[in-house]
């Protein structure tokens, strides 16, 4: 056989790498906002529910584009798709830097409007990673690459949060912006040179294919025959069907409690060093990328073991399942720093937390392995939606929060309770973890 004669090469893992690298910038850019937050409301006079909705923007055009950017993405193939995607976020990222030449209501309208632009432009970005995750890794194989992908949203913070902290002490908050988002832009093309579908990668071998066909990936997923007729969903029979899934409505509600705490770390966290812990904008960059960095350790360990459960003999739920139940049971951890004082026990603390909240994160691997293939971005996009609804609500209820209070304390028995709500959707809710399959056909010609 091929297999026995020829070694397989390993073009998927220069696609996660890839996959990686973007979704670094993809939320280095989302956390420009949060390292600029400090000086943005001093500048412009936020109050702490202003600077709430001006946070949550990306997410309620994010989430609204969800399902077009799912139906996008299973229509047009990823490719492309992403391709867009990169581009337009990061052109929408560096025009925030504008905003600097304009004051008053003018100022934060445009910092509004550009949020919700971003959000809309970033809409396909994880679904198209579950996408390209399904199509080009194996069951055995998959959590790992999912947890890779998702852990690049720490590793935006440890790698760009030094860098991003050090732009605005000596360069003015504006820089951040042109900075990333010129980042963003040249990585678009070097996207559109080297991402394909396993069956039209140039580089692939029959034996790679061959060895990830056979363990559970979907190779023609993102191959169209040009010479078949165009299969279209009916998206909404498609989307009663995943909704009325017990075990899809946990992993969706689930992953709204998750998407709390990445939200928080996203938005409030530089404010809360800044406010509450007193420290300095160019200290907060570095300090910050601490917890980030166990997020990033934390993400990756929890797909290894995971992939490793399932080669032990361990089923798919118990799997996916011990890692996230475990993970943000040290999540919850984070509710502790409002008992302590020492900076260095509160950034401690964090990083236990989010080490946790990295370990947990395997949502992304079980949409790869739940998700129906006829329409696999739709499913990642309802799962996007239900999950960056927190990016709405988690900025404006902290808002209000420190508004009623002003103090983070409540904030964080806030975010730490959703931790909780995520273990009982999966203890309790979602059951066996396996791929959907419609009751009813969605496909016509």
């Amino acid at each position: 056989m091929a297999t026995q004669q020829q070694k397989a090469t390993r073009v998927r893992w220069l696609i996660l790498a890839i996959l990686f690298a973007v979704t670094t910038i993809n939320y280095a850019d989302r956390s420009t906002i949060g390292i600029a937050g400090p000086e943005l409301t001093r500048v412009l006079g936020l109050t702490p529910v202003q600077m709430g909705y001006v946070f949550s923007a990306f997410s309620w055009s994010y989430v609204v584009a969800q399902l077009p950017g799912g139906w996008m993405l299973d229509r047009f193939g990823t490719k492309i798709v992403y391709f867009f995607s990169i581009f337009l976020w990061s052109v929408f990222t560096m025009l925030m830097g504008t905003v600097g030449f304009l004051t008053g209501a003018a100022a934060l309208t445009t910092l509004f409007c550009l949020r919700l632009a971003i959000g809309a432009a970033e809409a396909p970005s994880f679904p198209g990673n579950s996408r390209l995750a399904s199509s080009w890794f194996p069951t055995a194989e998959r959590g790992t690459a999912a947890a890779i992908f998702n852990s690049a949203q720490y590793f935006a913070t440890v790698l760009f949060g030094p860098l991003m902290g050090w732009l605005v002490h000596a360069h003015g908050w504006e820089s951040v912006f042109y900075v990333m988002g010129g980042l963003g832009v040249v990585m678009s093309f070097f996207w559109l040179k080297l991402v394909y579908g396993p069956k039209d990668h140039p580089n692939i071998n029959k034996a790679e294919l061959e060895y990830i066909s056979a363990g559970g990936a979907l190779i023609d997923l993102e191959t169209k025959d040009k010479n078949a007729p165009s299969a279209k969903i009916d998206t909404w029979s498609a989307i009663r069907q995943l909704l009325g899934s017990r075990m899809l409505l946990g992993v969706y509600i689930a992953q709204y409690s998750i998407n709390t705490l990445t939200y928080f770390f996203l938005t409030w966290f530089p404010i809360y060093l800044v406010k509450e812990r007193h420290m300095t904008i160019l200290k907060v960059g570095f300090v910050a990328a601490l917890p980030a960095l166990a997020g990033f350790l934390g993400g990756v360990l929890g797909g290894v073991i995971s992939d490793r459960l399932i080669k032990r003999g361990y089923s798919q739920s118990k799997a996916r399942k011990i890692p996230i139940v475990s993970g943000m049971l040290l999540a919850m951890t984070m509710v502790i720093c409002n008992y302590v004082d020492a900076d260095w026990l509160v950034i401690t603390v964090m990083a236990l937390a989010f080490f946790g909240k990295g370990i947990g994160a395997l949502g992304w691997a079980v949409v790869a392995d739940t998700s129906p293939k006829e329409a696999g971005g739709l499913s990642g996009a309802l799962f996007n939606s239900f999950g960056n609804t927190a990016g709405i609500t988690t900025p404006i209820v902290i808002g209000y929060i420190l508004e009623a209070t002003g103090s983070f304390a409540g904030a964080l028995v806030f975010v730490g309770a959703n931790a909780a709500v995520a273990i009982l959707c999966y203890v309790f809710m979602v059951g066996d973890i396996k791929r959907f399959e419609f009751k009813t056909p969605v496909t016509r010609a």
